[in-house]
């Protein structure tokens, strides 16, 4: 016990108090801002790896967005990435980042189902699913639990099995291989259940969007409780999109 307590006061409190009030690194690309400047709209949309930029007006799509950082370094004066992390949303109109607004990604509550918040506020189990992930953002999902962002202080953990998960959290673009197992996960949860997709690859396929490779139907035919984009997405960008999903904050 002695020991433990000299352990304690040297390294300090390792655990970030709030969540919601962090001011990451400079280099950090969080949320995106376009600006009034005049461009050549078709010349930034025609950059973008991943199709992710449309036109008329200008804006970017979330969803899409692998956050390269290509258009930013091509044309400064109208795109730059902010450090706001908080980018996860339940609505997929507000994952639409558009020329001229420069505003907080939230949640539109208005569609959150209200069994949500009346069972999952104060408990919260979820069960991952790599549906052919790169590793990326299951990694993030781990470093949630660790001491530093400590998820489980607000009641929210990974489980082992479906049976005792309240939803599912998927990653990776959903191979042909992993769509029938995706399933099965998904239908093994009890009711209510929310579906949660994290990260470019889940929300839209992200580099391997249209490869005959993938097998989405499972989006098609499932409603999505909460996106999260990134590539992959940061644990406060995580963490925070759970807590507003469940209103825990």
């Amino acid at each position: 016990m002695l020991q433990q307590l000299k352990i304690l006061r040297r390294q300090g409190r390792q655990t970030i108090p709030n969540v919601s009030e962090v001011h990451l690194h400079r280099n950090f690309r969080g949320r995106p801002v376009i600006s009034n400047a005049v461009v050549e709209q078709s010349a930034v949309a025609e950059l973008c790896p991943v199709a992710a930029i449309d036109t008329a007006p200008l804006r970017i799509d979330l969803c899409k967005c692998t956050f390269c950082g290509l258009c930013a370094r091509a044309f400064p004066e109208k795109i730059r990435f902010t450090n706001d992390y908080r980018l996860a949303s339940n609505d997929r109109e507000h994952l639409l980042i558009t020329e001229g607004h420069d505003r907080t990604v939230t949640l539109n509550f208005d569609k959150r189902r209200p069994e949500i918040k009346d069972l999952f506020k104060k408990s919260l189990k979820l069960r991952q699913v790599s549906a052919g992930g790169d590793n990326s953002t299951e990694m993030e999902l781990n470093a949630c639990s660790n001491v530093n962002f400590d998820m489980g202080r607000f009641g929210i953990e990974f489980v082992a099995s479906p049976r005792h998960a309240d939803g599912i959290v998927v990653t990776g673009p959903v191979s042909g291989n992993m769509a029938e197992a995706l399933q099965i996960c998904y239908d093994a949860v009890p009711e209510p259940k929310i579906l949660v997709l994290a990260g470019v690859d889940a929300l839209s396929g992200g580099i391997f969007a249209g490869s005959k490779a993938l097998d989405r139907s499972f989006l098609d035919n499932n409603p999505v409780d909460l996106y999260i984009p990134g590539n992959p997405p940061h644990p406060l960008t995580i963490i925070n999109g759970l807590l507003d999903l469940c209103q825990k904050k």
